[in-house]
């Protein structure tokens, strides 16, 4: 637990230009102080004490803003940015060296038994109120957009954006985890794709009128 909690701290400085000293991030980090209780928890849900496990999370979310299910699994060097908002479910398993912004769920679609919360890979990044929803898979080294509603599995290596998500492959490269301007918009894709096509109807029509104007 204590070799998991000091690759988190170390994320935090690999991950946020702001993190300026051991201490800051021990002190100032909500993200941080959200994963050590849930480590605490988790092992004590392992052990079956069950219901103080599920206190001391309560105890977590009072503290931190942020819910984390005892059972879910949460690898090391995982970044929690700011935090506020974030929901992890309890059939719910996330990789090493994953990065969470605020408003993030990891939440199920229903009231089905068994693993009913999503599986995210290592090296992914999820944007800020983002709903990763079911017992869907993340593939490894994608990144999840910011607002977007998945619900269905992201292949490896993919970026999914908007609402429902759809998984945008950029030449086959990973883009920068933090870099969300650089994000696609399908929607603005589609607005440009319908753009182009009436301009080139516009100028066919136009064409048309003038072949019936010339006399015989």
């Amino acid at each position: 637990m204590f070799r998991a909690i000091r690759r988190d701290i170390q994320a935090a400085f690999e991950r946020d230009p702001a993190a300026r000293s051991t201490l800051e991030i021990l002190l100032c980090y909500p993200g941080l102080h959200a994963l050590v209780f849930h480590r605490a928890a988790h092992w004590l849900w392992q052990r079956r004490l069950h219901l103080a496990a599920r206190w001391l999370s309560q105890v977590a979310r009072l503290v931190t803003g942020i819910e984390i299910h005892p059972a879910a699994r949460i690898g090391q060097g995982v970044f929690i940015d700011h935090g506020m908002g974030v929901v992890i479910g309890e059939t719910s398993v996330v990789g090493d060296n994953v990065t969470l912004f605020q408003g993030v769920t990891l939440g199920g679609t229903g009231k089905e038994k068994g693993k009913r919360h999503p599986t995210v890979g290592s090296n992914v990044t999820v944007g800020a109120g983002a709903k990763v929803l079911g017992n869907i898979t993340i593939g490894d080294n994608s990144m999840i957009g910011s607002g977007a509603v998945v619900l269905r599995s992201v292949p490896p290596n993919s970026t999914a954006v908007g609402v429902p998500a759809r998984v945008i492959v950029q030449d086959g490269r990973r883009v920068e985890p933090l870099a969300h301007d650089k994000l696609p918009d399908p929607l603005e894709d589609r607005l440009k794709q319908l753009s182009s096509r009436i301009e080139e109807l516009s100028a066919r029509l136009e064409e048309l009128e003038k072949e019936r104007a010339l006399p015989a």
